[in-house]
């Protein structure tokens, strides 16, 4: 269990043996080059240009859509709780009435009335009913300040997460061969470290 998730380099190893009795700190060496091989992935990084940072906008927004609104609604959840107990069961409705539209897209995807109503304008929809019910509950003080609380991070997230391109697939390994850790990043703007080593 001591190596689950690490891939070994195999190490370059002299041809004779008389190399080998000549240099007796090459396992020394060749440990640290091998440790000098290894990269460190980090799934953040500060794009390039502004290009770079609009496409992992979207890209982020597309992929992390629900993540980012369930943050939104966990910090306004959390900031009705004390004050506004009305606005909180409205948002809560609201909550059960997206949950039961997504679960009937689920159940019944080829419905003629479903494929005739576009999900997003369900869904946008809904979010303007939330909040013209926080609204009219005196709430909207709190659902401003989630917004401006809630929205920076959220594009802090967006332009500095890169893709997931950080795992190795089954197909790679499947020969029992060694994969490198430093490849080609297939990503919005980023560069391949193997040419520049």
């Amino acid at each position: 269990m001591a190596s689950y998730g690490t891939f070994y380099r195999p190490i370059a190893s002299s041809s004779t043996s008389a190399s080998k009795a000549d240099q007796p700190d090459e396992s020394k060496d060749s440990t640290r080059k091998n440790r000098n091989d290894f990269k460190l992935l980090c799934p953040f990084n500060i794009p390039l240009t502004p290009e770079a940072a609009a496409v992992r906008i979207i890209r982020n927004l597309r992929y992390f859509g629900l993540y980012y609104t369930l943050f939104v609604w966990i910090i306004l959840f959390i900031s009705l709780v004390p004050e506004r107990k009305h606005s909180l069961i409205f948002l809560v409705d609201m909550t059960v009435v997206t949950c039961f539209f997504l679960i009937l897209l689920r159940a019944l995807p080829n419905s003629v009335v479903l494929q005739v109503i576009d999900r997003r304008l369900v869904l946008a929809v809904l979010a303007v009913v939330t909040a013209v019910e926080l609204i009219l509950t005196r709430a909207a003080i709190h659902l401003g300040v989630t917004l401006a609380c809630g929205i920076p991070i959220i594009l802090v997230h967006a332009i500095l997460r890169v893709t997931d391109d950080l795992f190795v697939g089954e197909e790679a390994c499947a020969a029992g061969g060694l994969v490198p850790l430093v490849g080609v990043k297939t990503g919005d703007v980023e560069s391949n470290s193997a040419a520049s080593v």
